[in-house]
């Protein structure tokens, strides 16, 4: 079996202009592709069964994003072979990070190559907003400006930066989220490119921030030394931009002992990028 990356994401910015006639809400992100993330590991069968090794515990197998993502490509494609798959989850799950899109993304891309379809990105990425709507981002696997739920995406390219991304101890429903009354939803649309680092917000915080003191004690504690600090996704992580490895380094030295981060650098493409 061999291990593949399955790079996380920040959200630079994410504003919600409004809801949809399908209840969904229309956004509008910057994707940021981060170097931490997890490792899927694939080996072909000759047969066509799909099965994981060491499940996340309380995952059942039909709701793993990796097996899910096999099975549908599988299916779609009518591929003749299965796969045996694995995850190395360094992701914190919930974290707004995008580990669980990311590991059935780096699956299909994966897949897509063992199993010789040769399906072009495009089709790969509209199979994988089957899946999710942050999996057709990784699979982009570009920097990206997000609208739509996040599945309309134009590739930016973004400056060199390091960031500092602190793991608050919580866990959030983005479904509640997004239902919190203290959401707004009506942001005007942002022009970009170009885009600009400290550009825009993330409109999820306040609803975020009131259900979940340990989100807002981490991003009263980033903002302190970084004012520009916020929180990704639907959360529950809380990031900062800095220039240099060192200066983020530095600030993570800091953090109390009751609190957990790390630092990684911002990539431009995802590693995987030049394989499909």
């Amino acid at each position: 079996m061999n291990w593949f990356p399955a790079p996380g994401k920040l959200n630079l910015f994410l504003h919600v202009l409004g809801r949809r006639a399908d209840g969904m809400h229309e956004l509008q992100t910057v994707f940021r592709l981060i170097e931490h993330g997890d490792r899927v590991g694939i080996a072909v069968r000759g047969d066509r069964e799909i099965r994981r090794h060491d499940p996340l515990p309380g995952v059942a197998e039909a709701d793993d994003l990796c097996v899910r993502a096999a099975r549908l490509l599988q299916a779609e494609s009518g591929a003749a072979r299965g796969a045996e798959l694995a995850l190395d989850k360094r992701l914190p799950v919930g974290g707004g990070l995008g580990g669980g899109s990311s590991d059935a993304a780096t699956t299909l891309i994966v897949l897509n190559r063992l199993w010789g379809l040769d399906w072009p990105r495009e089709r790969l990425q509209a199979l994988a907003a089957r899946l999710g709507a942050d999996v057709p981002f990784f699979v982009f696997g570009q920097n990206a400006l997000g609208e739509g739920i996040g599945e309309r995406l134009q590739a930016l390219a973004l400056p060199a930066a390091w960031y500092l991304v602190l793991v608050p101890p919580a866990a959030l429903s983005t479904r509640d989220v997004f239902s919190d009354n203290a959401l707004t939803r009506n942001t005007k649309r942002l022009k970009i490119p170009p885009f600009f680092s400290g550009l825009g917000g993330n409109d999820l915080e306040p609803a975020a921030v009131k259900r979940s003191p340990e989100i807002a004690a981490h991003l009263a504690w980033l903002r302190a030394r970084r004012p520009q600090a916020r929180m990704t996704g639907s959360g529950a992580c809380v990031f900062a931009e800095f220039a240099s490895q060192a200066e983020a380094q530095a600030v993570l030295g800091e953090l109390p002992a009751a609190m957990r981060g790390f630092v990684t650098r911002g990539l431009e493409r995802h590693p995987l990028y030049d394989q499909q």
